[in-house]
């Protein structure tokens, strides 16, 4: 075990096996977060374990600077090209056509429609309870109260039939009908 003496303090060496950490890995991970990485296929890159990155991370303050900066600018285009897929745009556009033999460039302006695909996703992502796919319904039961279950085990035979024959009477014309305690039923 090694022996470090700093201001004639004798402390013993940390150990264990050298880092692989590079000062060219800030540059490196920012490009890779550029290119949409994630800590995972950081560590792929690397060749080292997630928690490794992790370290790394914690040590080394301008290499999770710079894997932040990198996620952050490469999200940011992302959904700045969402936003405008979701609303539509125009893009300059250079035609090129052959008069007489010789090139000819046209300028144009081209008009790309909104994306309804990519509006329905920007607002389900941006306003969820406005824009989701799911609606919560909810039952309650006379004037408010809970729902009254009762199994179908503990009705009789004659109860049994009679709710049958109004959900096949209700299903045969299109009506809702309610069943009262007392086994009539009638429409709502």
């Amino acid at each position: 075990m090694s022996v470090v003496i700093d201001n004639g303090v004798v402390a013993k060496h940390a150990g264990g096996r050298p880092t692989k950490y590079k000062d060219e890995y800030v540059d490196l991970a920012y490009k890779y977060c550029l290119l949409s990485a994630t800590d995972n296929d950081l560590a792929k890159f690397f060749e080292v374990d997630v928690a490794t990155v992790n370290k790394w991370k914690i040590d080394h303050p301008e290499f999770y600077d710079s894997i932040k900066r990198g996620k952050e600018i490469a999200d940011a285009q992302v959904a700045s090209r969402l936003y405008k897929r979701a609303i539509g745009y125009e893009r300059k556009e250079d035609k090129i056509f052959q008069f007489k033999g010789e090139p000819v460039v046209v300028p144009t302006e081209v008009h790309y429609q909104p994306d309804t695909t990519a509006a329905i996703f920007w607002l389900k992502n941006r306003q969820p309870s406005k824009w989701r796919d799911t609606q919560n319904i909810e039952l309650t039961g006379a004037n408010g109260g809970p729902i009254e279950v009762q199994s179908i085990n503990a009705m009789s035979d004659d109860d049994l039939r009679l709710m049958v024959e109004i959900m096949e009477r209700s299903q045969i014309k299109g009506e809702v009908v309610d069943i009262t305690p007392d086994g009539e039923d009638k429409d709502i």
